[in-house]
């Protein structure tokens, strides 16, 4: 079926992410920091969806390691004894929740949130839709979050940044066979709120999604082109109304993780 490449493969989003596109006979890129759990990942989908699994561990706050993914990205397909498959879906799913206060906060945790969740999402894009748009066939999936409507810190910006990029590259795009799809989910079940050290108590249980269903849903959203995927109908509204509020009611809500 092709083959996808996704960023933070080995937890939360990115994992299920890897899972339902095994699944579905796609050969896998996964890209994560620590080379032990992308081995054991790898090993667990070879095995149980019979696909060809690459590893490629990087950290996507460093200059030198984003190169080396991009790279990897570029793979046409037509060198000259080049046997890796080129990608025809870029899952730029790699982030992190600050979980700091701006000011006062360490200020290399803020950079490398923005390393990550912006400066690696435009570099990899670039280099997967450079070959893609070649080719004539190809997508890119944008993880963001519903945050990017709020007023939430480095993270929401991230995210808002990442919204907006996909929309602008979506539009340059049309009619070259690739597409470009920007998921916004609400709060989703994954380990992402543990990870950053976050207590989520205050949110109700109706409030939250399932990992499957947040993923399925992208995955249908991007074989049918949409360019804005907001899982559920209570996101969708929720989405709606923040567009719609006043940005002093907005800040008013304050942050959204």
């Amino acid at each position: 079926m092709g083959t996808a490449l996704v960023t933070g493969a080995t937890a939360g989003l990115g994992l299920e992410f890897a899972w339902q596109l095994a699944t579905a006979r796609h050969d896998l890129v996964l890209v994560a920091r620590t080379t032990e759990r992308l081995e054991q990942v790898a090993g667990q989908i070879r095995a149980a969806a019979g696909v060809q699994v690459e590893v490629l561990p990087a950290d996507l706050s460093d200059a030198d390691d984003v190169a080396r993914v991009a790279e990897r990205l570029a793979v046409a397909g037509d060198e000259p004894g080049e046997d890796r498959r080129p990608v025809g879906l870029l899952v730029n799913n790699a982030g992190f929740a600050t979980a700091q206060r701006f000011v006062g906060g360490d200020v290399g945790t803020e950079l490398d949130a923005v390393d990550v969740m912006v400066r690696a999402v435009v570099q990899l894009s670039h280099a997967a839709v450079g070959q893609m748009t070649a080719r004539g066939r190809g997508a890119v999936l944008n993880v963001g979050s519903v945050a990017a409507l709020t007023a939430g810190g480095t993270y929401a910006a991230a995210k808002a940044y990442v919204r907006s990029f996909t929309e602008g590259l979506a539009v340059e795009l049309r009619g070259s066979g690739v597409t470009a799809t920007v998921l916004c989910p609400g709060f989703t079940h994954t380990e992402f709120h543990d990870r950053a050290g976050l207590s989520m108590s205050q949110v109700p249980d109706g409030a939250w999604l399932g990992a499957p269903f947040v993923v399925a849903q992208a995955l249908a959203d991007v074989r049918r082109g949409v360019v804005i995927s907001t899982p559920s109908v209570r996101y969708k509204a929720a989405s709606a109304l923040l567009r719609v509020l006043p940005r002093s009611a907005v800040r008013a809500i304050g942050h959204y993780r």
